[in-house]
């Protein structure tokens, strides 16, 4: 490694094309923050259901997503998630996914959240740290109570998001598949 002195004042010298690039990525930068910073798609995507699956509805990305009846009837998973997220969930995101004085509306987030993104942070927790708060999310990805219906989860609070469902217990749902049954049996360890 070498060792290069230079007199005060002297700046380094850079190529042309080094220079032109990095004045490119300045620009772009300064053009992203003053339009008020990054524009990110609808993480959810198109909640329109085009699979089904043993009563497990997908859109056309492949993430799970609801199903409901032109009388209401909503699919097992939004009716599951809908118990799952009040049993669990609402204590800190308040009920209905509306949020509290200490964590985010999920029935928002999810307005921009991905599947993956969603997983990820139920599984294992996240911390968001300012100047003047601390919010952290705890890991649940060993909790069988909620690890084993992060799909429904997810599928209810899709379905919030999108004000497909109010802030009512779904009073009609399809009826629990066998292979919905099963999951769950496997993963609860039954």
């Amino acid at each position: 490694m070498d060792l290069i002195i230079r007199a005060p004042g002297q700046l380094p010298s850079i190529d042309e094309d080094k220079l032109l690039r990095i004045i490119c990525l300045v620009a772009a930068a300064t053009m992203l923050v003053a339009a008020g910073g990054l524009a990110f798609a609808d993480g959810s995507g198109d909640p329109t259901a085009v699979k089904s699956d043993d009563g497990k509805y997908f859109d056309k990305a492949g993430d799970p997503t609801y199903k409901i009846g032109a009388d209401g009837t909503v699919d097992w998973y939004t009716y599951s998630g809908y118990r799952r997220y009040h049993s669990e969930c609402h204590v800190c995101h308040g009920p209905d996914g509306m949020g509290s004085s200490y964590a985010p509306a999920l029935k928002d987030s999810l307005k921009t959240m991905s599947y993956a993104d969603f997983l990820s942070t139920v599984a294992s927790g996240r911390k968001n740290v300012t100047t003047s708060q601390e919010n952290v999310m705890p890991a649940f990805g060993d909790n069988p109570n909620v690890a084993c219906y992060m799909d429904d989860l997810y599928i209810y609070l899709r379905a919030r998001a999108n004000d497909a469902v109010g802030r009512v217990r779904p009073a009609k749902h399809e009826d629990k598949s066998k292979a919905y049954t099963d999951a769950e049996t496997s993963c609860m360890g039954h």
